[in-house]
């Protein structure tokens, strides 16, 4: 073993944890991000000058600079903002047409008075929206509807925020703009995952999503005090609101089942879901450049929607091409304690799923990302087995934590202490990736 190598791992390696303190403390990530890229393509720049590795092998030094700081950003733009933008654009569309707030309020019609049932209704209909639906923008505009009907039954305001939050997460795993996200941090960890696409996961992703939602509403009626004090029936507002007509409505899940079905591109598919939308509500009148007009402004309101999420996103695929170049460090240290075995792999994980919270290092959208360099780095896991369970450690943790901008805004929105809230979100997390680890054994562990 290189006594360089060594040295530099282990500096390597307390600089990440100085990255999941950085996280944990709620510091901007953009910047943290890309201050981690610099230093960790510094340090290997060092590495390789002392001892060559062969991530670096062939490259200049403005090889590796272009490749951290101009080639990630550019690939991701490719590969996942442009999705980002139209799946923020089809949500909009979803919340101006007026299609998932007639969704929620036929849910509370059907629920009626009856606190638990209702708000089961309310998360599994969150659930699907978010399906499709991405950023804070059309969370806030869903909460604003939902939260006030809970809490108006006398869900007490944790439970509340918690099963909102929870449905959310449940919903995430379906998300075709998520899984592009994931999928592009993978491509770049190796190039052969890149073929990996959204059909193969699909059913998994179902499965998760089934299983976070239950797991979630059992926890939310485990918890909710029995002598619950009604203020009102919460009953939509019949003379204030007009409903979007009911063929409207599968407009919410046509991206999955043209992404799944038809085999259309995701893009096209929202674009299609989207005018759909508006069209059986009536919305494609006025004129053409009225409807130009109001084209446009979706556009743009959903782009803003998402507009905190973008630095962020480019700075993190800096830093997933940078954590290339640190891997042979870090694998260095970690090779043989790495496990060798589907079983242990997954046992690994459902063990872990807690370091998923605040951005830690089992969170790809956080310095996850490096741990999966690593663990790529020292055994050909297949894709189909692996994505599963990064996606596992990485959604349920994060669309719970109290990192998560959505999640901050309900805090304010609800007045509920962050304690009360993760007495609930962390071992929810946790039971729903041992679950679903589970899971991934069962389906994928042959494939190894």
């Amino acid at each position: 073993m290189d006594v360089a190598n060594v040295v530099i791992g282990f500096i390597m390696v307390l600089s990440f944890f100085g990255l999941v303190w950085y996280c944990v403390k709620g510091y901007n990530l953009m910047v943290g991000f890309f201050v981690m890229s610099v230093l960790w393509t510094s340090i290997a720049l060092i590495g390789n000058s002392i001892h060559p590795t062969s991530v670096m092998e062939g490259k200049t030094f403005i090889d590796v600079l272009t490749n951290v700081f101009q080639t990630g950003p550019e690939n991701y733009g490719k590969a996942i903002l442009v999705n980002i933008f139209f799946g923020a654009f089809f949500g909009r569309v979803l919340i101006d047409t007026g299609i998932a707030a007639t969704l929620i309020r036929k849910v509370v019609e059907l629920g009626g008075d009856k606190p638990r049932i209702t708000m089961s209704l309310l998360c599994i209909v969150t659930a699907v929206i978010f399906t499709s639906m991405t950023g804070i923008g059309p969370v806030i505009s869903i909460a604003v509807i939902v939260l006030p009907i809970m809490l108006s039954l006398g869900i007490p305001s944790p439970i509340a925020l918690f099963s909102f939050m929870g449905s959310i997460m449940a919903g995430i795993f379906g998300n075709i703009v998520n899984f592009k996200q994931y999928q592009t941090i993978f491509a770049t960890a190796n190039e052969s995952y890149a073929s990996y696409d959204y059909n193969t996961y699909f059913k998994f992703g179902m499965i998760a999503m089934a299983v976070s939602l239950i797991v979630v509403l059992v926890v939310s009626n485990v918890m909710m005090n029995r002598k619950l004090s009604r203020a009102w029936a919460a009953t939509p507002d019949s003379g204030a609101t007009v409903d979007a007509p009911a063929i409207s409505w599968i407009s919410i899940i046509l991206p999955v089942v043209g992404v799944v079905v038809l085999k259309v591109p995701i893009i096209f598919g929202f674009i299609f879901a989207a005018l759909f939308a508006l069209l059986t509500c009536g919305k494609l009148k006025g004129g053409f450049a009225s409807v130009c007009r109001m084209l446009s402004k979706q556009f743009a309101d959903g782009a803003i929607d998402v507009a905190p999420m973008i630095g962020f996103l480019l700075t993190l695929s800096m830093f997933n091409n940078a954590a290339t170049y640190a891997s042979p460090y870090f694998k260095t240290l970690l090779d043989g304690a790495m496990p060798q075995t589907a079983l242990l792999l997954c046992i690994v994980f459902a063990i872990l799923t807690p370091l998923g919270f605040f951005r830690g290092p089992m969170n790809l959208v956080g310095s996850g990302s490096a741990i999966l360099a690593v663990v790529v780095a020292t055994a050909a896991w297949p894709v189909q087995f692996l994505y599963p369970l990064f996606a596992i450690t990485t959604v349920a943790p994060q669309h719970l934590d109290v990192t998560q901008s959505w999640v901050a805004w309900g805090f304010g929105y609800t007045k509920v202490p962050a304690k009360e809230y993760m007495k609930m979100s962390i071992p929810t997390g946790w039971i729903i990736g041992i679950i679903l680890c589970a899971v991934v054994f069962f389906m994928y562990g042959n494939l190894v």
